[in-house]
C-alpha cells in the first residue's frame, strides 16, 4: 500500500462511524425536544445558548442525553473487550455476571449506608461489586482449567447467584428496596450535570487502558498455545482485557444502573458493519452503544406518555430475542 492511501476497511469504518455519529446527533436533538414541556429544535438551540429554555435543556434534558451516550459507549466497548478475552460471541458484562455483581454492590451499599453517603458510597459499591465478581470469575474459572467455556459458564452462575441474593435482600428490606427498583432496571432518568462530569472523568481516566487493550485485542482471538509461542501470557492478556471491561462497566452501572444486553448487541453490530479488526470494531462499538442507549431512552419516553419506561427495559426487549437468535446460531454452527 502506498503512503497516504486509505485501505477499503478504514474507509468503510470511517463512513460507518460518521453515519452513526450523525444518527446519535439526531436522537440527541429529539431527546431534548421531548418531555412534559415540548420544545422545538429552535428552542433547544436557544436553551443551549442560554435562552428562555436554558434551565430545562441544560439541567434536565442535556445531561440525560449525554449520560445515555457516554454510558452506552462504555457498555459497548466493555462488551467488545469481554468477548475478545473469553473468545465467546455470547459474552457480555451482563451475561457473565459482572453487571449483576456491580448492581448488587451498589444495592447493598444503598441499603446499609445513610442516604447522605450515597453520592460516593454507591459508585464505590459498584466498583467493588464489579471487581469482586470479575475476581471470582477468574479464580473459579481457573480452578476448572481456565478454559473459555469454563469462564463463560462460571460467569453465568455468578450472575445468577448475585441476582438471587439481591432478591433475597429485597425481601428483607422492602421499604429501601422499592427506591432502587428503577435504578436496577437501568434508567437515565434524573441524570444531572454532576453525573455527566463524573462519568466523563471516569471514562477519560480509562482511555489509556482502553488504548492498550485495543492494541492487544486482536491477539485475544488466538489460542493459549499460540499466545505462549508469541511470548504473550494468556492469563495476563485475558485478565487485562477483563479488567478494562470491568472498569468501563462499573462506571456505566454507577451512572445508569444495571443496563443489560448493550455489551452484547454493540460488538456484534460493529463486527457486521466494519469487520473484526480491533482498530475498527472498538470505535464502532462505542458509537453503536451510545446510539442504542440514547435511542432506548427516547423510545421509553415516547411509548408510554406521560409516563416513562426505563431504558434498560427497552434494551432488554430488543436484546433478549437477539440473544436467543445468537444461541440458535451458535448451536447450528456447532452441529
Amino acid at each position: 500500500m502506498s503512503v497516504g492511501t486509505v485501505s477499503p476497511a478504514s474507509h468503510r469504518t470511517t463512513t460507518v462511524c460518521v453515519a452513526i455519529a450523525v444518527l446519535i446527533l439526531i436522537v440527541a436533538v429529539l431527546g431534548m425536544t421531548i418531555g412534559a414541556v415540548s420544545l422545538s429544535i429552535g428552542q433547544v438551540l436557544d436553551g443551549i445558548a442560554g435562552g428562555k429554555s436554558a434551565f430545562i435543556v441544560r439541567e434536565y434534558r442535556a445531561p440525560r442525553v449525554i449520560v445515555s451516550i457516554l454510558a452506552g459507549a462504555s457498555f459497548g466497548v466493555a462488551g467488545t473487550f469481554l468477548q475478545g478475552a473469553l473468545r465467546n460471541p455470547l459474552a457480555s458484562p451482563d451475561v457473565v455476571g459482572i453487571t449483576k455483581c456491580a448492581g448488587l454492590g451498589a444495592f447493598l451499599v444503598g441499603i446499609l449506608t445513610p442516604a447522605a453517603w450515597a453520592v460516593w458510597a454507591i459508585p464505590a459499591g459498584v466498583v467493588a461489586g464489579a471487581l469482586i465478581g470479575a475476581t471470582a470469575l477468574l479464580a473459579i474459572g481457573r480452578s476448572f482449567g481456565g478454559g473459555i467455556a469454563a469462564l463463560a459458564l462460571v460467569g453465568v452462575a455468578i450472575g445468577l447467584l448475585a441476582h438471587a441474593f439481591m432478591q433475597y435482600v429485597m425481601v428483607l428490606f422492602p421499604t429501601r428496596a422499592d427506591q432502587s427498583m428503577v435504578w436496577l432496571a437501568g434508567s437515565v432518568y434524573g441524570s444531572t450535570m454532576t453525573d455527566v462530569f463524573v462519568l466523563a472523568l471516569w471514562l477519560a481516566a480509562c482511555i489509556p487502558l482502553v488504548l492498550i487493550a485495543a492494541i492487544r485485542l486482536d491477539a485475544g482471538g488466538f489460542g493459549d498455545d499460540t499466545l505462549t509461542s508469541l511470548g504473550l501470557s494468556p492469563g495476563l492478556l485475558r485478565g487485562g482485557l477483563i479488567l478494562v471491561s470491568v472498569l468501563l462497566c462499573a462506571g456505566s452501572v454507577a451512572a445508569v444502573g444495571s443496563m443489560g444486553f448493550l455489551g452484547l448487541l454493540a460488538p456484534h453490530a460493529a463486527r457486521l458493519l466494519v469487520g473484526p479488526r480491533a482498530r475498527h470494531v472498538v470505535p464502532a462499538s462505542a458509537l453503536i452503544g451510545g446510539l442504542t442507549l440514547s435511542s432506548a431512552d427516547l423510545i421509553g419516553r415516547l411509548v408510554a406518555l406521560p409516563n416513562e419506561i426505563p431504558a434498560g427495559i427497552v434494551a432488554a426487549v430488543v436484546g433478549g430475542p437477539y440473544l436467543i437468535f445468537l444461541l440458535i446460531k451458535e448451536a447450528g454452527r456447532h452441529d
